[in-house]
């Protein structure tokens, strides 16, 4: 089969021939129909990731069709169409798992980085990290939704808003254009912010009710203005400007982070402490999660806006990604 293989931190991908997988007892293989370029998929480009054995194939925003199975798998059959996103498999045995808080596994699987990931045109997964895709969806707009969409969607629907809450999504991006679509279909009163007017159109097009200009406005003082954010979604990886919207909270509020900056947020305990505010960080979700994200989705008529490549284009793809060239989502169609 023809795979993209990271050789070794730092090099760039190269297109090769590689046996096609067989799947273990309970694992299926999947022909791959679409794989998402993530900027997590850096970890493995630049071997920031603990472990990662060379030649590795990247991808964990995986859509294709089951067409084999493990003897032990269950409750799947050779055809039906799923994704497999970050969440590779658990153990069902640490404190983690025995709670059902499965994303955060002590043994916990990645895809494309514990093992091999979706660039490729078959990949083997274990049955508990699949989700079933619904009928009638793009696998190009599919496959973000298995890491930029449970992510945002995870995040909204576990972040403690009410219907008619504010809610204000920083960064019009990958994952920020997402997070507008959903807290707009959530029923969310739906604040947008970003820096300079250019994605105001945008984000109103996608379900925003407001957009702030962070150069033209103080943005905390302009959500304050509105009653103060019930949930602010920091999709945006820039720890600097997350830093400047915690004054932008209401009551009760909560800064949930996605966008993931090595760098300190600055923050005071009176930031926080009079108004019972707080910040908290969301990973993505696990398979069932990631099946209700593409359920919701699906119902709601969301869409991941996804700029597509072939396989063998796939260093190029990485670059657009990388260098922000993309106004939004990478895929790889295979």
């Amino acid at each position: 089969m023809k795979a993209v293989q990271a050789t070794a931190p730092g090099k760039p991908f190269v297109l090769a021939e590689c046996p096609i997988p067989q799947p273990g007892p309970r694992e299926v293989r999947v022909r791959i129909e679409a794989c998402g370029i993530c900027h997590s998929d850096m970890f493995v480009r630049e071997g920031l990731f603990p472990g990662i054995a060379y030649p590795r194939i990247p991808g964990h925003e995986v859509v294709g069709t089951i067409d084999a199975m493990g003897s032990e798998v269950r409750d799947w059959n050779v055809g039906n169409r799923v994704g497999v996103g970050w969440h590779g498999g658990h153990c069902f045995t640490c404190s983690a798992c025995r709670s059902g808080d499965f994303l955060l596994c002590a043994r916990g699987k990645v895809t494309g980085i514990s093992g091999d990931g979706g660039y490729a045109e078959f990949m083997t997964a274990p049955q508990e990290a699949l989700a079933r895709v619904p009928d009638g969806m793009d696998p190009a707009e599919a496959s973000p939704l298995m890491c930029a969409g449970v992510t945002t969607y995870n995040g909204l629907r576990h972040a403690g808003a009410l219907a008619g809450d504010l809610v204000a999504v920083l960064g019009v991006g990958g994952l920020g254009h997402l997070g507008i679509q959903f807290s707009h279909a959530m029923g969310f009163r739906t604040v947008a912010l970003s820096s300079g007017p250019d994605k105001a159109d945008l984000a109103h097009t996608l379900g925003a009710d407001a957009y702030i200009d962070m150069k033209a406005e103080d943005p905390s003082q302009a959500l304050q203005k509105m009653g103060g954010a019930r949930v602010i979604l920091a999709t945006a990886p820039n720890s600097a400007t997350i830093s400047r919207l915690i004054d932008g909270l209401g009551r009760n509020g909560k800064m949930v982070l996605l966008g993931v900056d090595s760098q300190p947020i600055q923050v005071s305990p009176l930031q926080l402490i009079g108004g019972r505010k707080s910040v908290t960080g969301w990973p993505s979700g696990h398979a069932l999660d990631s099946e209700d994200t593409l359920n919701f989705a699906r119902k709601t008529g969301i869409r991941a806006m996804v700029e597509r490549f072939p396989l063998a284009r796939a260093e190029e793809a990485y670059q657009v990604m990388i260098g922000n060239k993309a106004r939004f989502r990478v895929v790889l169609t295979i």
